[in-house]
């Protein structure tokens, strides 16, 4: 007979991003271990991103259980529509760059909604799933994934009131995120914030983080077992694949204002004024969610003329151009709160087998995976040198047909092997 288990998230198809798909695949994979995936989910959620492929990942016959919930964000919306929605994707313009309404509605969204603004959302999910578990107590285990954390207070909710077994999974960390400096937050609403990640990190049975540097942080917060479980790839079938005849750099992905990467705007700004060839053949894809801070700067840098900006595309088409594209651009925030920070596209960008020009803060955690599977090189925002030599290094490639990965030890993050790593988790209590 199989165990049972119960998932809480907030997002689930049709919601599109990589928020969904680490729950959507570790429940396509839970029953060949012999675990039943029950999951929980509001009815009628507001999506930033909307993606429809992505339910033909789901095995029929999966329970879904879903209950109203209550979100700013449609109120909102009537008013300023187009702010209210780019903010809820996270768009968050730069500090120097945001309207007056813009910081208004981040002080509301920071002091007024703690930990966010889906937190309405806990009192009746801990009513309805209680009545349901009552129902069911062939289930005695309870998965949360966060953002946004205040899914975890449900989990924390059931654990005190009903007393299952709770796992509360960290995709991204929770005080230390790097828009959370952005939210405005007044001490008072500051504290609370914290309260409530120590109160999450210190009752949940188990905790899972996606990278060393979280597992780290949260050492520090909490005696709770810590388990890391990083995102991942699951295998994709397209046969042949052409590659694009330009060489093109393609960013995939929510492109957010404080990844801006200026020394790499610079860089093939100068590149593009001194290298004929480099001029003619380079092209950029920005191909997802952009924030307009970074569309500007691409206009600063005279790279408009040669970049085509495709915009949100489904999940299947943004792996057929990881494919195609020669290199793949992977940016994360200058910070030292961003070290941890793995994006979840990493994954696939090196099942794509595409040579991979990442730039981050010092001692970021994905340079390590970059390195340990020989899928690209990485730069830090200081080094516009060292960006120049490994663009040139793979324009010399690609002119000579020459440019390819060679990597290893991929298998390690399939999406089939990391859930045999969250069933350890779960037979663990």
């Amino acid at each position: 007979m199989k165990e049972k288990v119960l998932i809480v998230s907030y997002y689930w198809p049709p919601a599109g991003g990589p928020g969904v798909q680490r729950w959507l695949k570790f429940v396509k994979y839970l029953p060949d271990f012999n675990i039943d995936p029950v999951v929980y989910i509001p009815e009628n959620p507001t999506y930033p991103l909307i993606d429809a492929e992505m339910s033909k990942d789901l095995r029929e016959g999966t329970t879904i259980l879903k209950a109203p919930i209550k979100e700013p964000y449609k109120f909102v919306d009537k008013i300023v529509k187009k702010k209210a929605k780019t903010m809820s994707a996270g768009m968050i313009p730069n500090h120097r760059n945001q309207t007056r309404i813009e910081k208004i509605l981040l002080w509301i969204r920071g002091n007024l909604f703690i930990p966010d603004s889906r937190v309405a959302w806990v009192k009746p999910s801990i009513a309805y799933l209680k009545k349901y578990l009552a129902e069911n107590p062939d289930i005695t285990k309870v998965i949360t994934t966060g953002p946004p954390h205040s899914v975890h207070l449900i989990g924390k909710g059931l654990k005190e009131q009903v007393g299952v077994k709770w796992i509360a999974d960290f995709r991204d960390p929770w005080t230390t995120i790097g828009y959370h400096k952005e939210l405005k937050l007044t001490q008072r609403s500051a504290d609370r914030h914290f309260a409530l990640e120590k109160e999450v990190l210190t009752t949940a049975d188990h905790i899972l983080v996606t990278s060393k540097g979280t597992k780290k942080e949260f050492e520090q917060k909490t005696s709770t077992p810590i388990s890391i479980i990083t995102n991942g790839y699951d295998i994709a079938h397209f046969g042949k694949i052409e590659l694009d005849q330009k060489f093109t750099i393609s960013h995939i992905g929510s492109f957010l204002s404080d990844r801006n990467p200026r020394v790499l705007w610079k860089a093939l700004s100068e590149l593009r004024k001194e290298n004929e060839a480099f001029r003619e053949a380079f092209h950029l894809n920005l191909i997802g969610k952009v924030s307009q801070d970074i569309l500007d700067t691409v206009e600063e840098f005279k790279l408009g003329e040669c970049t085509t900006n495709y915009g949100y595309i489904n999940h299947q088409e943004s792996l057929l151009k990881m494919r195609q594209s020669q290199v793949l651009l992977l940016i994360e925030i200058d910070s030292e709160e961003t070290t941890c920070i793995i994006p979840g596209k990493l994954f696939e960008y090196m099942a794509a087998e595409r040579p991979i020009l990442a730039i981050g803060p010092e001692e970021a955690d994905f340079f390590e995976i970059i390195q340990q599977t020989n899928t690209g090189k990485i730069a830090l925002y200081s080094e516009k040198d060292k960006i120049i030599d490994i663009l040139l290094e793979y324009f010399k490639l690609y002119q000579q047909n020459q440019l390819k990965v060679y990597a290893m030890g991929l298998q390690y993050f399939s999406r089939k092997r990391l859930t045999e790593r969250l069933v350890t988790a779960i037979k663990s209590l």
